[in-house]
């Protein structure tokens, strides 16, 4: 007996020149951000903080979704750097020295369950909602394993234009509060969600370059 796969219940369609379509049609971006210590500024800089975070709220005439993602902190490819190290040093003191380290650093991350936090915001792109059906009729829908919408190369673009006035408004509101910003490219939002659907996969599994990816580029 053949059982559905479960990316039937994955509302994404696809990823295609960084913007994230959804099965219903609408699109999206995520946008990548940095953090600020709010308890470390001064009262007057946290006022600062809020008012231009109320202003940026006010700026909208769309909805965002803002996201923090927790991880356990992953060293590994910093630990295979020093394992490097510790093979190719001659002195045998630093090479001690060295393998010390590296277990430390090993037993702190163990132990201490360190976490490191990721902030993203998505902006959507809902370019109509069909009328004529019901809740009912829209689930059934989008449970079937055979539908995945088809995005024409002319439409894409033109709803992509729109999209990003929106992403450039949001990363400008963001960045006058004084955070860093980041469009998330194919690759990125590919790991993102990824590790989102697979997070205890994802920690052994890692996902191949999407550029040493043979795939079929015909758009429709």
């Amino acid at each position: 007996m053949a059982y559905p796969s479960t990316q039937r219940y994955v509302p994404i369609a696809e990823i295609r020149d960084d913007v994230v379509i959804m099965r219903d049609g609408s699109l999206r971006a995520v946008l990548m951000t940095s953090s600020i210590n709010f308890a470390l500024k001064s009262e007057q800089e946290q006022n600062a903080s809020i008012g231009s975070y109320v202003s940026f709220l006010n700026s909208l005439s769309f909805n965002v979704q803002i996201i923090i993602q927790s991880r356990r902190l992953n060293i590994d490819e910093y630990l295979s750097r020093l394992e490097k190290v510790e093979r190719e040093q001659t002195n045998e003191l630093l090479r001690m020295q060295t393998r010390e380290y590296r277990e430390y650093v090993t037993q702190l991350v163990d132990l201490g369950n360190i976490m490191s936090k990721k902030f993203y915001v998505v902006v959507p792109l809902v370019p109509g909602k069909p009328k004529g059906r019901g809740f009912w009729a829209r689930l059934g829908e989008a449970t079937k394993a055979a539908l995945i919408v088809k995005v024409s190369q002319e439409r894409f673009l033109s709803r992509k234009k729109d999209l990003m006035q929106r992403v450039d408004l949001v990363a400008t509101g963001l960045g006058n509060m004084g955070l860093n910003v980041v469009m998330l490219n194919t690759q990125n939002l590919i790991e993102l969600y990824y590790n989102s659907y697979n997070p205890k996969i994802s920690e052994h599994q890692k996902l191949t370059d999407i550029e040493k990816l043979e795939v079929d580029q015909q758009m429709v």
